[in-house]
């Protein structure tokens, strides 16, 4: 089956899949734009169309309220917009980054394009860390990721990653619980707001890793264990409740019992943060998905995000 990963680079570990471009660390956005294949720009075009009239060749007519983009190194076509839409260049994703990489420490270690062009992202990490009990080690991350098909705004989000299992899961930017600042395509894409906003703060961090410590103090019992899984996996659609996804909970729940990575650390093992991480790991590593590139769409982007946010709520309330 085709990968959705159209090109990528990265630095360190091979990534999901095992495909991308290896760099060494501290490239120039030059090099990372050329390697990651961000380095094209999406180009715009009106869209006509051709009348008929009794089999014979009519008029070639504009329609004003949509316009095409396409990529202007292949000329592939890339989506059908409105004329309101406004484009964020490639370009524009690594640029974000510049000030960040080159004054303020952070590195980037991943980034590429999705689904032939249409989807973008870049990845940094900002050398904010924190370890739990085991050496149970989870650094900060800034994702900035965009789409030119209409499926998501350009968004900006405060991530951590798990080391020991690569897991992954949205840093709450403030108290209000807001996870990610993002700009929709009908209004202009303002990086220096986008940072103030998301408020790249230690005091944001350290509340983050206080409540995963908090989650590992917590050792859980069979009940807890039982209601969490049913809490997280099943479907509730405003003020009805729907089916419960019982394979997914038999996956999580048996990557909480050991089979999991990292879930024999001191940490984990038996523990609220270890319930948090089998879900985690089940959407980022195990999900049913076409692909593991579609599964990483999900996980990031899609409905994977939904699922680890409850999980994450639900953890909490066991600590409340």
């Amino acid at each position: 089956m085709a990968h959705l990963v159209e090109q990528m680079a990265y630095i360190g570990q091979t990534p999901w899949h095992g495909l991308g471009n290896q760099l060494t660390t501290n490239q120039p956005l030059e090099v990372w734009a050329s390697e990651a294949g961000l380095n094209w720009s999406i180009e715009e075009s009106p869209v006509r169309f051709v009348t008929h009239s009794s089999g014979t060749l009519g008029e070639i007519l504009s329609y004003p309220d949509s316009k095409l983009l396409y990529r202007s190194d292949t000329k592939a076509p890339l989506s059908v917009v409105g004329s309101r839409f406004k484009v964020v260049q490639l370009g524009e994703i690594l640029e974000f980054y510049r000030d960040l990489t080159e004054v303020s420490g952070f590195e980037l270690e991943t980034a590429g394009v999705l689904k032939g062009g249409r989807k973008m992202w870049a990845l940094a990490r900002t050398g904010q860390s924190g370890v739990l009990q085991g050496d149970d080690q989870t650094n900060a991350y800034v994702l900035l990721a965009t789409a030119c098909d209409g499926t998501m705004a350009t968004t900006a989000q405060f991530t951590s990653i798990r080391v020991v299992c690569n897991n992954t899961l949205t840093v709450a930017l403030n108290h209000s619980g807001a996870t990610a600042v993002k700009v929709r395509h009908n209004t202009t894409f303002d990086a220096a707001s986008v940072k103030q906003q998301l408020g790249i703060s230690v005091t944001a961090w350290d509340d983050f890793m206080y409540r995963l410590k908090t989650l590992s103090e917590r050792k859980v019992k069979t009940k807890d264990v039982s209601d969490y899984y049913r809490k997280v996996f099943t479907d509730i659609s405003g003020d009805a409740i729907g089916k419960t996804n019982e394979t997914a909970m038999a996956k999580a729940q048996a990557l909480f019992q050991g089979e999991g990575m990292g879930a024999s650390l001191a940490s984990s093992d038996g523990t609220a943060y270890g319930l948090l991480n089998s879900v985690t790991e089940f959407i980022d590593h195990q999900r049913r998905a076409k692909t593991p590139d579609h599964r990483l769409d999900s996980a990031w982007f899609g409905t994977g995000v939904a699922i680890k946010n409850r999980a994450l709520e639900q953890a909490m309330s066991l600590v409340a």
